[in-house]
């Protein structure tokens, strides 16, 4: 168990992130890819990250173990900024600060030394460190290039896709807890959090792999919700980093029981809130336009009648989506600003 010790202070200097953090959603992902559980939140995510995943990945597996310490460098604090603020900051990392957290990544092989776990769990110290581990543990920070590329190369297919679904799982969990904040502060706040964090004034306990305490000594506590953290909690090692705490959103655990709720790439799911708002044939007639089509070409193109494709753009067009433009004998629909945000669904990047 880990049990997190608050003083008055820490309560009033309790705190929600602001969005996502691309970072920590990019390593845990890296956890639920090696993971068969939750098959049908994670399920078809997997199976297509698999068949898009072309790029290396195996230094980031030998950072990344399954399960135990991977090293706190790669989730710096300047993550809940944005995707590009993080890696820079990744990219700044004392040699120091790195060779330490390797070594200690190495002693347990990535399982659990890290924590304190007894030999018999951790691999003990004498059990072999990966080769690439060892390499990059030499080499230093001369390695981080080809990490960055590695964890760019990963995000852009496992995590990149899905971030409007992300996203919005994240937004609902800050609703939520902002109500509960309202209604009755940072204990209300902290009471409120999802079932395995129990909040017992002054201590958040939290299910944990290892038993563990940290005392947050005045400087309050992130509180960091993700769409790829199950079950447990993951904190920082280093107890001198500023604290933070990912936990398990609300609503994505709640969609990991309903049937049929599973992570959808970006495109899917554009498509389905777009069938859904204006109808399919529609939604399908829309994005047959493209950059420009005549009226016979926009049939052609979404496999309608000719009379069918000119009433659904002249629907399209009364409702501001499309503006047709007369050339002879032809018309020329082309999509307009507000048609051309529809198709996009208003997605922002991580």
């Amino acid at each position: 168990m880990l049990r997190i010790h608050f003083t008055g202070v820490d309560l009033a200097r309790v705190r929600m992130a602001g969005r996502p953090d691309a970072l920590w959603e990019t390593i845990l992902s890296f956890h639920r890819l090696r993971d068969r559980r939750d098959a049908r939140l994670f399920g078809e995510w997997r199976t297509e990250t698999r068949s898009r995943l072309n790029s290396e990945t195996r230094l980031l597996g030998a950072l990344i173990p399954s399960r135990g310490y991977f090293p706190d460098f790669l989730t710096p604090v300047e993550g809940q900024y944005g995707w590009d603020v993080g890696l820079d900051a990744l990219r700044g990392i004392r040699p120091e600060r790195m060779r330490r957290e390797l070594a200690l990544l190495g002693a347990g092989t990535g399982v659990g030394a890290a924590f304190g776990m007894p030999a018999t769990v951790s691999g003990g110290a004498d059990a072999p460190v990966p080769r690439r581990l060892r390499d990059f543990m030499e080499g230093g920070t001369k390695h981080l290039p080809r990490l960055l590329g590695e964890l760019r190369g990963y995000h852009r297919v496992a995590v990149e896709p899905y971030w409007t679904h992300i996203q919005a799982q994240i937004e609902a969990e800050r609703a939520a807890r902002g109500r509960a904040l309202l209604d009755g502060g940072a204990d209300e706040l902290l009471a409120s959090l999802p079932p395995m964090l129990r909040w017992r004034a002054p201590v958040l306990e939290c299910d944990y792999p290892v038993d563990r305490d940290v005392r947050l000594r005045g400087r309050g506590l992130l509180l960091q919700p993700s769409f790829f953290c199950r079950r447990t909690a993951v904190t920082l090692h280093d107890p001198e980093l500023p604290p933070v705490l990912v936990y398990p959103a609300a609503a994505q655990l709640a969609s990991a029981s309903a049937a049929g709720e599973s992570i959808r790439p970006l495109e899917e799911q554009r498509q389905r809130t777009l069938g859904k708002l204006v109808g399919h044939t529609r939604s399908v007639v829309l994005r047959a336009i493209g950059d420009g089509a005549t009226t016979s070409e926009l049939a052609r193109r979404a496999g309608v009648s000719l009379a069918s494709a000119s009433q659904h753009a002249c629907v399209m067009r009364e409702a501001g989506l499309v503006t047709t433009l007369r050339r002879g004998n032809a018309v020329l629909h082309t999509v307009t600003p507000l048609g051309a945000a529809l198709l996009k669904g208003g997605a922002v990047a991580s």
